[in-house]
């Protein structure tokens, strides 16, 4: 699996550009804001049609445009296959086509062109809030399975709505005879987030396990805990069996959501923790520990992936070498040896002599 050529029309800074890679590495340079991480933000657009950046397509069109393009052409499935998206400015929902065919999901171009991402804010994640984690965690299972992606946009609206309730109910007490029925619509798609989570965590946790006793020469041993509400004692339970645990839990906290007009309990609030020899890494962890176990978790991420497309993602690196030591960083590049992989830095030093070099100025492409 690779991206060949990439075309970027009123993108961020770029232009019109049309970009070659090499199937190997691409060792992407420049000073800053110039333009390297909007390139990444592309080639992920591309793959699986969000941006790790921004929520809103508005904010990726080059300024003054109507529309912004982004396009590519595929080596994938054993087969040449072309994306294409097309943003639009103005309320219009955008346009995507796969193979010349307009595609109405995301779930049409899934496997298409996957990708891992890794930026210097991820070794930061096991040091952060809950909520990191968790758009984490989301980020990859919206790629692995397109009906998680469905499902969680479906609970965020549920969510919306039933906290706009609890906001109003005060000035409108009418508005509390339906939220029996957001409540239970609500704990319906979450014990189906929960289901997903549980088996993705547990996958993700041995595949960590394993690169991080590599990267730690076996001296650590890794281990990956999800953390769900109170009430679910088994999240491997069947999904009818975590509805009724997510409305016992709701039902204890009914009163209080009701007093701070908030909704407090769900798998909006999930998390999971890292122990390394049994210790939080949270809490004690240190500056090294938390980056290798960061790296380890992405690692584990583009392994998943591998299984279960038959290829090996797109691994994209933002500036995150230049974040590690040398012993850190010869092990990454130690595993970059298979698949195509992006990098971005703004001193290239040694990095020169690993693939192609491509050099940004100001939105313009120059390749070596």
């Amino acid at each position: 699996m690779n991206l060949q050529t990439l075309y970027l029309r009123s993108f961020r800074n770029y232009r019109e550009e049309t970009v070659s890679f090499d199937p190997g590495v691409n060792l992407i340079v420049g000073d800053n804001a110039q333009g390297k991480t909007n390139l990444l933000e592309a080639i992920y657009y591309l793959g699986c049609g969000k941006s790790f950046r921004c929520l809103s397509a508005k904010e990726m069109i080059g300024f003054g445009a109507d529309f912004g393009e982004i396009s590519g052409e595929v080596y994938s499935q054993e087969r040449q296959q072309t994306l294409r998206f097309l943003l639009f400015a103005s309320s219009r929902p955008r346009q995507m086509f796969r193979n010349g065919a307009k595609k109405k999901s995301l779930e049409e171009i899934a496997g298409v062109l996957p990708s891992v991402l890794f930026c210097p804010e991820d070794l930061l994640i096991l040091k952060t809030g809950a909520a990191s984690r968790r758009r984490f965690g989301d980020s990859v299972l919206c790629q692995l399975r397109p009906n998680y992606d469905a499902a969680l946009t479906e609970y965020n609206r549920i969510l919306e709505q039933k906290n706009r309730i609890l906001k109003d109910h005060f000035e409108n007490p009418a508005l509390l005879e339906i939220l029996p029925e957001y409540n239970l619509r609500l704990c319906q798609v979450g014990a189906l987030l929960i289901s997903y989570r549980a088996r993705f965590y547990e996958g993700l946790q041995k595949e960590a396990a394993r690169f991080h006793h590599q990267f730690s020469g076996g001296n650590e041993e890794f281990s990956l805990e999800y953390k769900t509400v109170s009430t679910v004692a088994d999240p491997f339970a069947p999904v009818s069996v975590l509805m009724e645990n997510l409305i016992s839990h709701l039902e204890a906290h009914k009163r209080a959501e009701l007093e701070t007009a908030q909704c407090l309990t769900g798998p909006h609030k999930d998390d999971f923790t890292l122990r390394l020899n049994g210790i939080d890494l949270k809490t004690y962890g240190s500056q090294g520990q938390t980056r290798t176990a960061a790296i380890s978790l992405k690692l584990a991420q583009r392994e998943l992936m591998r299984r279960e497309w038959g290829e090996r993602p797109l691994l994209l690196l933002d500036d995150v070498l230049s974040e590690l030591d040398p012993g850190r960083q010869d092990f990454v590049l130690n595993q970059i040896g298979e698949g195509q992989v992006f990098i971005t830095c703004c001193e290239p030093g040694r990095l020169t002599k690993l693939g192609k070099t491509i050099t940004i100025d100001r939105g313009s492409v120059k390749t070596e």
